[in-house]
């Protein structure tokens, strides 16, 4: 269904349009629906069909764009895995969606998983095709995509993004971020974060062009604005903070940019301060979202006022954001209590897991387990999470799964896992753990354990030995507010 309001639209309405760059030249409309065209083609001689899971491991690039574009037209569930999983994750991962086949990049490490069908994409490009799928999928509720997040037990929970799940994302992002045709629209934040991968049909529907980088650096990022025109992109607040920091910033003609969308952790006042002065003709919009939700609050441009730096915004229209006490009421404005959230753009629940989609949904409001209150303008602050999760680099990392891996390793005792305040990162993962009597264990060799089985980006930074037990509630549950509110203590907001 996406594909027709998408690709399938463009190809109709900007045929000629430019539409997606691809190695120094540039397809219109009309030659990448050929190119989609070609390699649904191949996945259906494959017998990939409405319903078949397909993952992918790949870096930013054309061919991953292509590939989206030929699931969604054959109804071929889309499985993106994050490129820094470790393997133990990718496995897990792969395990839960069973996918028929897996294309992936030979520069990228594979799973241990046997998969029936597998296609490395830089050995194997798709093959010219008489075979062409004439009818497009279209079925608004079938799932599109499996999104995996970190389950708080270890277990990965694969959100199902349906058809119209992304529509109602490209409505909503529309709103806030205002494509127009013409525009270009640079991949620099990866794909497969759900801050992304609506972009690409987003582009399409409003006859913009996509342009990709396989990974963010700041000299990629202002090379590729500058020789593109790049006009809109999605970053994260750390890639905001390295591009600031960048010397060689201003020599490259970057005017072009007009909208820079944000969001997926922390964005401190001053680093705000700072893109203003060094592009001073870009609108900023923060953006507020999950992976099982999309885009569920914007702060525009003209928002970003000092009294509102540290809001997450409004929602749009098709909307509804509450703040719920533990009960499911409403608070009053100016309370604090559980974000939760309803509309088009939410997800139908998590693939082979109903325990936590139930668990995800109270009187058919999905429970973000973010802490917020909202002010009587109708503006959105979070305050804190309810769940423990750590928000590192943009990049989601659940305490409970990292506390799973140090507590395999025979020396450990006790451990609590939290985020600390980063200006580079936004937060930081950090450990206190607790030693069984009579072990020794040094900061290096429990870090080296962590990598055997976590991606980078969730093995601790920081790691404190604790000589006594780790402070508990009287039901003895670990207080971990105890331990971090020292690293918080003067910080105006703890999550974003």
């Amino acid at each position: 269904m996406i594909y027709v309001h998408s690709l399938g639209r463009a190809s109709r309405y900007y045929p000629e349009h430019k539409a997606l760059a691809l190695g120094g030249s540039c397809l219109t409309f009309r030659d990448l629906e050929r190119r989609v065209i070609r390699v649904a083609a191949a996945l259906s001689k494959q017998g990939l069909g409405v319903g078949d899971r397909l993952a992918f491991l790949l870096p930013n690039g054309p061919e991953y764009i292509e590939l989206v574009y030929a699931c969604s037209r054959l109804g071929i569930i889309a499985v993106p895995l994050n490129t820094r999983l470790s393997v133990v994750e990718m496995d897990r991962a792969l395990a839960d969606a069973n996918p028929r086949g897996l294309v992936r990049d030979s520069s990228l490490p594979g799973p241990s998983t046997r998969i029936p069908w597998e296609r490395v994409l830089d050995h194997e490009p798709w093959e010219p095709s008489d075979d062409l799928p004439l009818k497009d999928f279209y079925d608004p509720d079938a799932v599109l995509a499996l999104i995996y997040t970190s389950g708080t037990t270890g277990r990965p929970k694969g959100v199902m993004v349906s058809h119209a799940n992304v529509l109602a994302d490209v409505d909503n992002f529309n709103y806030w971020m205002r494509y127009r045709e013409g525009g270009i629209y640079l991949h620099a934040a990866p794909i497969f974060h759900i801050a992304d991968f609506p972009a690409m049909f987003a582009a399409a529907a409003f006859g913009a062009c996509q342009v990709t980088i396989p990974k963010f650096s700041p000299q990629a990022f202002c090379e590729t604005v500058q020789r593109e025109r790049v006009t809109h992109t999605v970053l994260v607040p750390t890639m905001i903070n390295l591009l600031t920091q960048f010397p060689n910033l201003g020599t490259y003609e970057l005017s072009s940019l007009e909208v820079l969308a944000y969001g997926g952790s922390p964005m401190a006042p001053e680093l705000i301060h700072r893109v203003r002065e060094l592009l001073p003709n870009l609108k900023l919009v923060q953006v507020y979202g999950l992976s099982e939700t999309g885009f569920l609050t914007g702060l525009q441009d003209q928002e970003h006022t000092e009294e509102r730096f540290l809001s997450c915004g409004r929602p749009c229209p098709g909307v509804d954001v509450q703040v719920v006490d533990e009960s499911g009421k409403r608070v009053e404005i100016g309370q604090p209590g559980e974000l939760v959230a309803r509309g088009a753009n939410v997800m139908r629940g998590y693939w082979n897991n109903q325990q936590e989609t139930e668990l995800a949904f109270r009187d058919s409001m999905f429970r973000t387990g973010d802490v917020g209150y909202q002010d009587a303008a109708g503006y959105f602050f979070i305050l804190d999470r309810l769940k423990d999760m750590i928000v590192t680099g943009g990049e989601n990392v659940y305490s409970g799964e990292v506390e799973a891996v140090i507590y395999q390793h025979p020396a450990v005792r006790e451990a609590a896992v939290f985020g600390v305040p980063d200006a580079q990162w936004g937060e930081i993962v950090t450990a206190c753990v607790v030693l069984k009597p009579g072990t020794t264990l040094g900061v290096d060799e429990l870090i080296a354990y962590c990598r055997r089985s976590l991606a980078n980006y969730k093995v601790p930074r920081r790691i404190e030995f604790i000589e006594t037990e780790l402070p508990k509630s009287g039901s003895g549950k670990i207080l971990k507010r105890a331990l971090r509110d020292r690293f918080w203590h003067q910080q105006r907001r703890a999550v974003g």
